[in-house]
This record gives C-alpha cells, structure tokens and sequence, in this order.
C-alpha cells in the first residue's frame, strides 16, 4: 500500500489532485490511501507515514516550504512533490530535496509524467520494496516489514511486522534474487530477514515474534557464517 498526501489551502485544488492521484494508482491496480490536509499545521499533526506528499507553497499562516523544512527535520523520506502558481518559487525546493513541482493549473499531462517518475524510483528501489503481483493488482512491500518468507506449494507467504500475511504465486529462485543481502535462503521453503534472527540453535533460527524456522544441514555451515557477516557489517 502508498499512502499520499495531499496539502493545500485550497479546497478544491487539494480535491483535484486527490482525484487525479486516486486515477492514477487505480489504473496502476496499486492500492493506497490518500489524505487531504488544508494547512500545514494539520499535516504536521498527521503521525502516520507518508510515501508521497503534493503539497503547496503558497498556503496562509505556515507556507509549503517552512512546512517541508519541519518534515525533513523531522525525518520525512517520502517523495515531496511541490504545488506552485509561481514557477520561481521552486528554487529553494533543493534545501528540502523536492522530487518534482506542478504549476497551477495542473495539466493532466503532467501529473501523470511526474507521477509514472516517481513511480519507476519506487519500484527500482531495490533496498528498499518488494514488487508484488497478485492478479492484475500491484502493491509494494517494503524489505523493513517482511519478517520472513514461506513457499507453499508454488505460493508465496510474506509474514509482516504488523502481523498480516501477503500470498502470491512465484517461486521461491524468482523470490530471492529480487531481494538484497539482508536475506537468508535457509531453507528449501524459507527466506528469513536477518535483522529480525534472534537467536540460532541446533538448525532452528528463532525469529522475532516467537516463530521457529528450519535451516537445513547443507546450509547451517554457511548460515552461521552469514550472521557473523551480517552482524560484523551492521556495526561498521
């Protein structure tokens, strides 16, 4: 799931823009959330995550750009894409690492130039998502969220950190080159996320959460050699 934000003073502006948004990951089969805010101190009061953020400079009391700059202090990572009737404002969108702008009125054109951008950099992410396809829907999963993977009978079991299961057919080869080196092919039916290990003990890795996981004997030799790794490159 993206989730998106949208803020702007103008009422309906922030409505075009939730619909166009809403257009676009429709036709994507991409599953998201979409928030409207009508002034910055009501997004800053937002504590969820923001994948992208459409927001405008011009706004009354707290502008755009004092509100990026409390965003990125803050620790905003997501994708902040600037609504501007002024082209020259745009100049001082580098300090706060804006993706893109759109001049008002919006063009439909446009929109969707920056929005099929921004989609491309999320799904080329590597590090960082998991491209899912279930049917002719599309979601990404972030690699933080993903506890580990299980291979059912060609079907695939994504077990997140929030507890929710995601399945989807692919196998288990396909599965394991798209993701990076933080994973562990320990089994001929898992793939376990080596920041979540906790412990390892007679071929079983116990993994955050409680849940056990095989390793097989042709692999304990290299698993253990893994972890060393693993944990020796975390603390560089």
């Amino acid at each position: 799931m993206i989730r998106v934000a949208v803020c702007d003073d103008e009422k309906y502006m922030a409505g075009a823009v939730k619909k166009m948004a809403a257009d676009f990951f429709r036709a994507q089969n991409i599953e998201t959330v979409i928030e409207v805010f009508l002034s910055g101190k009501e997004l800053l009061k937002y504590e969820k995550t923001i994948d992208i953020l459409f927001l405008d400079i011009q706004m009354k009391e707290m502008d755009g750009m004092e509100t990026a700059r409390i965003l990125r202090r803050r620790g905003f990572k997501g994708y902040l894409i600037f609504i501007t009737v002024l082209r020259e404002t745009v100049f001082e969108a580098f300090e706060v690492q804006a993706y893109d702008y759109l001049v008002k009125p919006i063009e439909q054109s446009r929109f969707q130039k920056t929005m099929e951008r921004v989609l491309a950099s999320m799904q080329s992410a590597g590090e960082a998502n998991l491209l899912v396809q279930r049917g002719y829907e599309s979601r990404l999963v972030p690699f933080e969220q993903i506890i580990f993977c299980e291979i059912i009978d060609r079907k695939v079991y994504l077990h997140l950190t929030s507890f929710e299961i995601v399945d989807y057919y692919d196998r288990i080869e396909n599965l394991e080159t798209k993701l990076d080196g933080r994973f562990f092919r320990c089994h001929r039916s898992f793939l376990i996320n080596l920041q979540y290990l906790r412990s390892y003990k007679n071929q079983t890795a116990y993994m955050e959460g409680g849940k056990q996981i095989p390793v097989s004997r042709l692999r304990s030799k290299e698993f253990s050699g893994v972890i060393l790794r693993y944990m020796k490159e975390r603390r560089l």
